[in-house]
């Protein structure tokens, strides 16, 4: 339920990965299909290797948001480097051989980062947000895998903003002034539409307005513990889907 009139809201900026496309199907699905046999698709090892790469993501980028510093603020060249750190680790050095450095074989599963499915809903939600409202992606992804992304999975974005642009990632609070500046409103009327509870966190210190979409691969232990306002909780509403949340902007 919301807590907000989302008429006061002009835009709704939406979290990509894991929010909007559905990283740990595409992702496990991949790595299976790519590791000429190794991996059985829908294995424990695929789903393993999955969320290891994914949990890798999450700490370079939460480290760099912190105030860390990078490599790269390019999540093409991040993936890169976890993947080397994970192949060559005791669990996956038999993989070695199926991606090895430098070799074209690495660089086709990198690049599956760029061709994430969307989730059922994603296409048909944002399309019927985007009547009344700018649809915004906003993401820690580079500006060409957000790009190929739309792509792949016809996202209809009204436009994108890419950490990138702004030299660190969310949840820096410099990520959500630099979205707002771009934005050029007031960050009450913007909205941040995320799986992640600690990405509404730092969007509502930005003075962001709070979506949270509860995603089965997403805040696993914590969404379903995540309430809005109304009832006690932190942000301002909670919903099962993008068709969910267009039906509350369509009765508001």
């Amino acid at each position: 339920m919301a807590h907000f009139n989302l008429r006061q809201v002009d835009a709704l900026t939406f979290d990509v990965f894991g929010t909007t496309v559905d990283w740990f199907t595409t992702i496990s699905r991949e790595v299976a299909r790519q590791s000429k046999g190794r991996i059985a698709e829908g294995s424990k090892d695929a789903e393993d290797f999955a969320k290891e790469w994914r949990e890798g993501y999450y700490r370079g980028t939460k480290a760099v948001g912190a105030g860390g510093q990078a490599s790269s603020l390019n999540v093409d060249v991040m993936h890169g480097d976890i993947l080397e750190t994970m192949l060559s680790s005791e669990r996956w050095e038999h993989l070695g051989e199926v991606w090895p450095r430098d070799g074209e074989e690495r660089r086709e599963l990198i690049m599956s980062w760029h061709k994430l499915d969307p989730y059922p809903d994603t296409v048909s939600g944002l399309t019927k947000l985007k009547v009344q409202k700018f649809v915004i992606a906003f993401s820690n992804g580079n500006y060409r895998l957000l790009l190929d992304m739309a792509k792949h999975a016809n996202l209809p974005w009204d436009g994108i903003l890419s950490a990138n642009f702004f030299g660190t990632y969310k949840p820096a609070p410099e990520a959500y002034a630099s979205a707002q500046h771009h934005l050029d409103l007031p960050p009450e009327r913007i909205a941040m539409v995320a799986a992640h509870i600690h990405d509404l966190r730092a969007a509502a210190k930005a003075g962001f307005r709070t979506v949270y979409v509860r995603r089965a691969a997403e805040d696993v232990g914590v969404a379903d513990s995540v309430k809005p306002k109304n009832e006690g909780g932190e942000v301002d509403a909670v919903v099962g889907s993008f068709e969910e949340l267009a039906a509350l902007l369509k009765a508001a």
